[in-house]
């Protein structure tokens, strides 16, 4: 194992901003790090450096000579006349043969899934424009990746394929992610940039589950060592009221002592005072109508493409549904037909009386750049009212972490994740029975959102969540709906049961292909299974999917009994899915 990169005494300022000062670190041949950090503590800019893309003010970066480092930068960059091919061809390196490059080619092409090798980039969804990106990077054959927010523009199935990738992956790499899921999944290292550290960051081995755990132990020993100091220096400033004349050594000491003390607390404090997070809940209207918003038999689409087909649903108080599906499957549409500013093709959609609906849009249109961020956080004056009580603009606005000095600043001067700090605020002073919620986490620091997180999960009216944040959409949703590129829908209990569907639906065809070609000899009972098994599957999930949404049902959450019993039967129906899906993966390995 050796080292690929190091820094020594690393800072980097932005004008009169600091974003890191004094780091030292390194990193060797097997280290896969997540790099997070709260918004502006300099993430991407570190990658940069890295890089060799940009400058640090001081310090000194050292780099192994046969180490080859390739940058994959959170937008891409490409001519949408160009083919996939001509993408991927410019970037194969000079030294590789002629004779070997048509098959470093084709090797990304598998990697990446791409077939077609002649379609041009303006005809990709931002998802495949994201994959051919990581093909340029991929291609160089690299000993070290650089990743800036990889899973940005990638829907679901996108973020599955690259967490594969990187989990298989020989190459180091440091990525820069606020998706925890994926953090969890692809590594084996976490660095925080945050100046809430003695060093200005905190580096824990284990994936980023460790780091939590072990993060929280930190910040309670600094708090209690803080506490510690404080006792000590009590005692020490009793003392020094006293008058005590400096006039032998021991007394001369203890001042000196005293004025040392001072500065350690002052700095422990100052630390601490990093941690605060935004903490603040949203307004509910409380009432008590159980069926909020309920769909029949709703159909939409648009003249190219039917999005989804008879969907019927009930949304009640207390529920959180995530929906779920490749990108442009309808998802926003599905929102905005809730939000009456569309109307159904066939079916229909009733709403409770006076229903009161908060919509979080996830391109951040109910926001006027040229506002400052006091015009946007209180539009009528000097404060806002929060159920019911008036708080000043300034106090509102430490609330969501904004300094008093940030008041006067235009919106186009904040971050993406301070503009979507604003929006929550907004948000959060309007009295609400149902949360429309589009990718609510976008440009979010992780520590914004778990307090996000916790806020929702507090919310007591109904919620519909898209989102690609998995671990989000696990922690609140009751159950998830998935539309389907051909119109259709299907409900699940959870990611994981989506998951099974997804491998198993993968699974099901390409087996048969395998065992025409290899002619191994099945038995007739065994491909009578084969055909119905799929079939079973289907029943038994949609078991699943129905008692679980009568155990979240409302006229059942009173009744003990009930939901006692229900909850053992949907451990039973989960436990047949199982065996269904393990029965699935025998016949596989029979036809493979």
């Amino acid at each position: 194992m050796s080292i690929l990169v190091s820094v020594q005494g690393l800072t980097k300022s932005y004008g009169l901003l600091p974003l890191f000062q004094g780091l030292s670190f390194g990193f060797n041949t097997n280290d896969k790090v997540g790099l997070i950090g709260p918004n502006g503590s300099g993430k991407s800019t570190l990658l940069k450096i890295l890089a060799g893309m940009e400058e640090p003010d001081d310090g000194v970066l050292s780099r192994n000579r046969q180490c080859e480092i390739t940058y994959l930068a959170q937008t891409e960059a490409f001519s949408n006349s160009a083919t996939v091919q001509e993408c991927l061809e410019e970037k194969i390196p000079q030294n590789v043969s002629a004779s070997e490059r048509p098959f470093r080619l084709q090797e990304i092409l598998r990697t990446l899934g791409i077939i077609d090798s002649q379609i041009t980039v303006g005809d990709l969804s931002g998802g495949w424009r994201k994959r051919v990106a990581l093909g340029q990077v991929l291609i160089q054959q690299p000993d070290m990746l650089l990743l800036d927010e990889p899973t940005n523009h990638l829907d679901l199935e996108g973020v599955l394929w690259l967490e594969n990738l990187l989990r298989q992956a020989a190459f180091a790499f440091v990525l820069v992610s606020h998706d925890r899921e994926f953090l969890q999944q692809t590594t084996n290292q976490t660095i925080e940039l945050n100046k809430s550290y003695p060093l200005g960051f905190l580096r824990i081995d284990g994936p980023y589950e460790v780091f939590q755990a072990r993060k929280e132990e930190f910040i309670r020993n600094q708090k209690a060592q803080q506490e510690t100091l404080a006792n000590k220096m009590r005692r020490e400033n009793e003392w020094l009221k006293r008058g005590p004349k400096a006039r032998t050594t021991k007394a001369r000491f203890r001042v000196e002592n005293a004025e040392v003390l001072r500065k350690e607390l002052d700095q422990l404090r100052m630390l601490n005072s990093q941690n605060r997070q935004v903490g603040v809940n949203f307004d509910a209207s409380n009432r008590k109508t159980r069926k909020l918003i309920e769909l029949g038999d709703v159909t939409f689409g648009y003249p190219s493409k039917l999005l989804f087909s008879k969907l019927s649903l009930t949304l009640p108080a207390g529920v959180c549904l995530g929906v779920i599906g490749q990108n442009g499957s309808g998802k926003s549409s599905l929102l905005h037909l809730m939000k009456k500013e569309l109307r159904p093709d066939q079916g229909e959609i009733r709403w409770a009386e006076n229903l009161k609906v908060v919509h979080f849009d996830q391109h951040r249109d109910q926001l006027s750049l040229n506002q400052t961020l006091k015009q946007a956080l209180s539009p009528a004056g000097d404060t806002v009212i929060y159920q019911e009580r008036p708080i000043h603009v300034a106090a509102w606005a430490s609330r969501f972490l904004f300094p008093k000095e940030k008041l006067t600043l235009p919106l186009s001067q904040l971050s993406g994740g301070e503009r979507a700090r604003v929006l929550i605020a907004n948000l959060m002073l309007q009295p609400a029975d149902v949360l429309l919620l589009d990718e609510p986490t976008n440009d979010l620091d992780i520590s914004t959102l778990e307090v996000l997180e916790e806020s929702l999960v507090n919310f007591p009216g109904a919620i519909l969540l898209i989102t690609h944040d998995r671990y989000l959409m696990d922690r609140l949703s009751d159950y998830l709906i998935c539309l389907h590129d051909d119109g259709s829908v299907d409900f699940f209990a959870d990611y994981a049961q989506w998951h099974l569907h997804q491998r198993g639906r993968s699974t099901g065809t390409e087996p048969q292909k395998k065992n025409q070609q290899v002619g191994k000899k099945i038995s007739y009972e065994d491909r009578k299974e084969l055909q119905r098994i799929e079939g079973k599957i289907q029943k038994a999930e949609s078991e699943v999917v129905r008692i679980g949404a009568r155990l979240h049902a409302p006229e059942n959450l009173n009744d003990l009994a009930m939901l006692q019993e229900l909850s053992d039967q949907l451990i039973a129906a989960e436990g047949r899915v199982q065996q269904l899906y393990d029965r699935w993966a025998e016949l596989d390995e029979l036809f493979a």
